[in-house]
This record gives C-alpha cells, sequence and structure tokens, in this order.
C-alpha cells in the first residue's frame, strides 16, 4: 500500500532549499560593495583635511618673523627690540646734544667714562639712573652713547638698543641674540620699575647677575628709573605685612637695584640751574630775546608747571620759540 506524500515534509525541503541557494549567493562582494563608497569618501575627507593643514602650516611659517642676523645690526646705530625676536632700526635717534644738558655734570662724566670702557673693551658696570623726573636720565643716556659712538677708538662699533618695560621677559632671547656679535650693545630700558604681583623682575636679575649663561661680555645694561629700587613702596611694604620672614621677601626685591653696579642719582634742580638750561637752549637754537625777558618768562613759566626741571626748561624754550617763529633745527 503506498504512502501519501507527506506536505510538511515537502515545505521543510523546499525552505532548506531556498535557504542553501541564498547561503551561495556572493553576500561578501554584495557587503563589500555597499562599504566601498564610505571608505572612499572617508579617504577623500582626511585628503582634503591633510592639505589644507599643510596650507595653514605653510603660511604660518612664511608670516613669521625670522631673528634679526648680524647683518642686520650694520643698518643702524640705533634699534628697538620687538619680543618676537626682531630689532627694529631706529633711522634717527630723538636725543639732545651732550653740551645742551646742565646740573647733570657729575653724573654726565661718569655715565661716559663708563660708557668708553665698556666700547673699548675694558671692564664696566651696568648703570641705573633714577631720580627726579626730568632731569634728563633718558637724555644723558642717549647723548653718551652718541658721543662714545663717534670717538675714533669706537668708529661706530658702539650700538644703543631700547627695550621696553613690558618686554623685560624676552630679555634672555636678545642676551641670545647679542652674544655671537662683534659689536658691543647699550640694552637700554627707560622709566623701568615694577609694581603689584609683576615678577618679570626676576628675568632681568639673572640677566644682570647670577644666570648660568650671565651677561655677553659684549652688552652692558642702562636703566631709567624714578624709583632707587625699582619697586613701588606700597609693593615693599605688602611684602613686609604679608610674608613669614619679611625681612627676606624685602631683601629679595630690592637686591634687583643692587645688580646695578653703577647707581646715578638725578635730584631736583635749583632757580640758577632751571634758568642756565633755559639760557643754553636759547643760545643754542638762536632764540633772540633780552635776558631779562627770558628769565621772566621762563620762571613764570615753571610756577605755572609748579617744578624746576630739564624738561620744564626744554617745554619753555618750544613755547617761547614758536612764539617768536624760530625753528628749533639745531636738534
Amino acid at each position: 500500500m503506498s504512502k501519501k506524500p507527506n506536505k510538511k515534509a515537502s515545505k521543510k525541503a523546499a525552505s532548506a532549499t531556498v535557504r542553501t541557494a541564498a547561503r551561495s549567493r556572493p553576500v561578501k562582494a554584495v557587503k563589500s560593495a555597499t562599504k566601498r563608497p564610505a571608505a572612499t569618501a572617508d579617504h577623500a575627507t582626511q585628503a582634503r583635511m591633510l592639505a589644507a593643514l599643510e596650507s595653514i602650516a605653510a603660511s604660518l611659517s612664511a608670516s613669521a618673523v625670522k631673528p634679526s642676523g648680524a647683518d642686520s645690526l650694520k643698518a643702524a646705530e640705533a634699534f628697538v627690540w620687538q619680543p618676537n625676536g626682531h630689532l627694529l632700526p631706529v633711522p634717527r635717534v630723538s636725543r639732545v646734544d651732550l653740551d645742551l644738558l646742565r646740573g647733570v655734570d657729575r653724573m654726565r662724566d661718569i655715565l661716559i667714562e663708563n660708557t668708553e670702557r665698556f666700547a673699548t673693551g675694558l671692564p664696566a658696570n651696568n648703570a641705573l639712573l633714577w631720580g627726579a623726573r626730568g632731569m634728563g636720565k633718558s637724555s644723558l643716556v642717549k647723548a653718551a652713547h652718541a658721543t662714545v659712538n663717534a670717538m675714533p677708538e669706537v668708529n661706530g662699533r658702539l650700538k644703543l638698543i631700547e627695550i621696553h618695560r613690558e618686554d623685560i621677559e624676552s630679555l634672555p632671547l636678545l642676551m641670545g641674540l647679542l652674544r655671537e656679535s662683534d659689536f658691543h650693545f647699550i640694552v637700554f630700558c627707560d622709566d623701568l620699575s615694577f609694581d603689584g604681583n609683576d615678577a618679570s623682575y626676576k628675568s632681568l636679575k639673572a640677566v644682570l647677575e647670577g644666570g648660568i649663561e650671565g651677561r655677553p661680555e659684549n652688552v652692558i645694561l642702562y636703566a631709567t628709573s624714578n624709583r632707587r629700587h625699582l619697586l613701588s613702596r606700597d609693593m615693599i611694604e605688602n611684602e613686609r605685612s604679608t610674608a613669614i620672614n619679611p625681612g627676606e621677601a624685602v631683601e629679595e626685591k630690592v637686591s634687583l637695584s643692587d645688580r646695578f653696579g653703577l647707581w646715578l642719582g638725578f635730584h631736583k634742580c635749583s632757580q640758577d640751574e632751571y634758568l642756565d638750561m633755559v639760557r643754553g637752549y636759547a643760545r643754542h637754537f638762536g632764540v633772540d630775546v633780552s635776558d631779562e625777558q627770558l628769565e621772566r618768562e621762563a620762571l613764570e613759566w615753571s610756577t605755572t608747571r609748579g617744578s624746576r626741571s630739564g624738561r620744564v626748561a626744554w617745554q619753555f624754550t618750544q613755547e617761547i620759540a614758536g612764539r617768536m617763529g624760530v625753528k628749533l633745527t639745531g636738534k
């Protein structure tokens, strides 16, 4: 007796045949075909990013300011230091003739002697010019440089480099640049002082004395300040009141001015010295006015200003020369 065909078994066999056929299809090829566009897109994105980064790097490299070299130091007798490593030449230095600086004879002679020794390769000291405002401290530095640089034995080998107070922390970079040069350099900082929690004075201390490399033999530092110790009084008092050992804290800050071997003090001038400055300016620039009128107006000018100094004398000279139509071309 023949058996009837099993419908369930037939269905299972058919399903198995379908599954076998499905497994036999090139699934990997399908999957790889679907993934390939995504991989290609990622690669293109990475290539674009890499090209953009290379372009940015090339642009930054081209725009970066390279440190000044030895050849650039021949461009001028004076420069202004930029903290990015560049020395900006000064075509014409704003200075007053040495003969016009009155009332500072002793400080003038000491500074010129120190500068001349340095420029001729002899030992010399860093100098701090401190004291009353307007008494010619910075003018004396610039005039001393011009005077010594014009001496036959120096013959223009002495360069003046001004560094701004806010760029003091870049002073070690400047020292490294000047160390290998054949020139001699006066590094000059005008109106140097420190306030509050400013710790940049430590960079200056290390350069003056105490650093591993020390100050280069062809570099000397001149600074001017209204403060003898370069620090404000409230800064020193604050150290005394807050430190565990007040004496040591204050000593650490005051020691900065001790790194300058030469201290030159400038004090307020007398009335006679003030009038001598005014007369000297008037003669030098050809201001034709009687001594009586010159002295009377000069004293009145100083009274309205509340002080007597070289700066006040110069300002009065500009005033009276302007009124009389005289150009100050002898400067």
